[in-house]
Order: structure tokens, then sequence, then C-alpha cells
């Protein structure tokens, strides 16, 4: 994995879970949506983080990516639990 195709996923998983996201709150308006709005806040926080550790690699560039590209799964998994959970609630 190289530093362009690690970028172009971070852009897309975070973009697509951002989207899930925001399509919750547009086909529930009636429900609050603080919840998801400190959701989405953390994916950002995870772009964020993620868009600078993967312009300042360290050691092995291959295992750096591989390691950034698990942590990141592992953290959208973590969020994708957090907005099933405020969806089951608000259900």
């Amino acid at each position: 994995m190289n530093l362009r195709v690690f970028k172009k996923d971070i852009e897309f998983f975070i973009g697509e879970f951002i989207e899930d996201c925001e399509l919750f709150v547009i086909l529930n308006p009636h429900k609050s949506s603080e919840k998801i709005d400190k959701i989405v806040d953390e994916a950002v926080d995870l772009y964020n983080d993620l868009k600078q550790k993967a312009a300042h690699p360290e050691g092995n560039k291959r295992a750096y990516y591989n390691g950034l590209t698990k942590a990141m799964f592992e953290k959208l998994d973590e969020l994708s639990e957090k907005l099933s959970a405020v969806v089951i609630a608000e259900a």
C-alpha cells in the first residue's frame, strides 16, 4: 500500500460513514441529532488524525500504512457500533 491509495481509502471510507450519519438525520428530522453530531465529530477527528499521520510515516512505510489502515477500520467499526446504538435507541 502506498500513500496515494491510503489517502483515497481515508476519503472514501470515512466519507461514506459520514454520509450514513447524515442520511439518518435527513430521514429522521424529528429525532434529536446531537448524538449523531458527536459521532460525526469523532469521524472528522479520525479523518484529520489519519491524514496527519499519513503525511509523516515512520519506519517501514508498507508496515506503517498497513497499521494505519487497520487502525482506521477498527475505529470505523467502533463508530459504526455507536451509530447503530443511536439508531436503535431512536427507533
